[in-house]
């Protein structure tokens, strides 16, 4: 953890380096097809209609449960410091024109921006840089609070982050510049 000058607390490199590679090991033990799926997700023109998002959906269970059992031996410092990381990804991704593209209420929003951050670095970088890779009503809800759970399962209460930001939707003022 880092602290900005007004004592907001954000990510470090290290910690939204081991986050990412959580991600990607608890996809790597699913096997090749959520890895191709993916893939293909990240690489597709968002303006053809070759590949079907939607397909990873029936991947995001088992994704979820993977991601739990390597988190299951972190200390509350390790759990709230990925929150942080979250927490942060979802923020920088809460902008208007990610939005325009999945559509949705702000709960609908927040899960979509879930359903992007769940899918791994690749894909979030390519959304983050193009809106238009994102997808129409995506969801992973669970995402949004994944490691915040795991603390409040584990140690009995909600991880303070220090950010000073929400994930909640339109929370972003650079995100949402009318509003």
């Amino acid at each position: 953890m880092t602290e900005t000058a007004d004592l907001t607390r954000v990510p470090t490199i290290e910690d939204e380096a081991r986050f990412w590679a959580l991600v990607e090991a608890a996809w790597a033990s699913l096997g090749p097809e959520p890895a191709a799926l993916r893939r293909a997700l990240t690489a597709r023109d968002p303006e053809a209609d070759d590949v079907d998002p939607y397909a990873l959906d029936a991947w995001l269970d088992p994704f979820l449960a993977r991601l739990r059992a390597l988190c299951a031996d972190l200390s509350s410092r390790e759990l709230t410091d990925l929150d942080r990381v979250v927490e942060r990804k979802l923020y920088d991704i809460d902008r208007q024109d990610v939005h325009d593209v999945t559509d949705g209420s702000d709960d609908g929003f927040l899960y979509c921006r879930g359903w992007i951050v769940a899918l791994g670095r690749e894909f979030y970088e390519a959304v983050r840089v193009d809106p238009a890779m994102a997808v129409l009503d995506a969801d992973c809800e669970q995402m949004c609070y994944f490691f915040a759970h795991l603390h409040a399962e584990r140690f009995g209460d909600w991880p303070d982050t220090g950010s000073g930001i929400s994930r909640e939707s339109v929370s972003n003022p650079a995100g949402w510049p009318e509003q």
